[in-house]
């Protein structure tokens, strides 16, 4: 089950947040409920990205994509993603999702979810690449032409030798998943 009321929380508030600037960060607040865990009463791995989703939405919209992307056709996507998992969360334990645009090089963005446990300790490291489809266009767009659109001037960081790794591997399971 999808995180709905979660989700309408995150709409609903992203504006008390102010916009999102690249090299911030988006911090939602989350309890783990009963609905959030498997057998081993600890947050279940499929809700940790579906959270990391309501950390990209929520930047998305402070930042203005989600308006900018129905205006244009565009859709923002998630490519992949690459997860570790350092401590549990156990039942009832507070937690924030910490979600920051890391860096952008031609159609592809990383996105970074820290899951922070109540007394400062990463619990979960989510990195991500994603992008925006351009339907009618039939492309991706360059995140350059992005930015722009939005009306920021910003140029990414260089890539990390971790986020230079990740693409790689990225690219190379995207490959093998399209040779199947």
């Amino acid at each position: 089950m999808y995180v709905w009321g979660r989700l309408a929380r995150t709409m609903a508030t992203a504006s008390r947040r102010g916009p999102y600037m690249v090299g911030s960060e988006s911090r939602l607040a989350f309890r783990c409920l009963p609905t959030d865990i498997d057998f081993n009463l600890h947050l279940n791995n499929a809700r940790y990205m579906m959270l990391a989703d309501l950390g990209r939405i929520d930047i998305f919209l402070r930042v203005g994509l989600i308006a900018l992307a129905r205006r244009q056709g565009w859709a923002p996507m998630i490519g992949g993603l690459q997860s570790v998992y350092v401590r549990e969360i156990r039942l009832w334990r507070r937690f924030e999702v910490v979600s920051s645009i890391e860096t952008w090089e031609g159609t592809q963005v990383i996105g970074r979810h820290r899951f922070v446990l109540d007394n400062g300790e990463t619990a979960a490291l989510i990195m991500t690449t994603g992008g925006v489809y351009d339907r009618p266009g039939r492309r991706f767009v360059d995140i350059d032409e992005v930015v722009a659109a939005l009306g920021h001037s910003g140029k990414p960081r260089p890539p990390t030798e971790a986020e230079l790794t990740f693409m790689a591997s990225h690219r190379n399971l995207r490959e093998q998943a399209k040779q199947s």
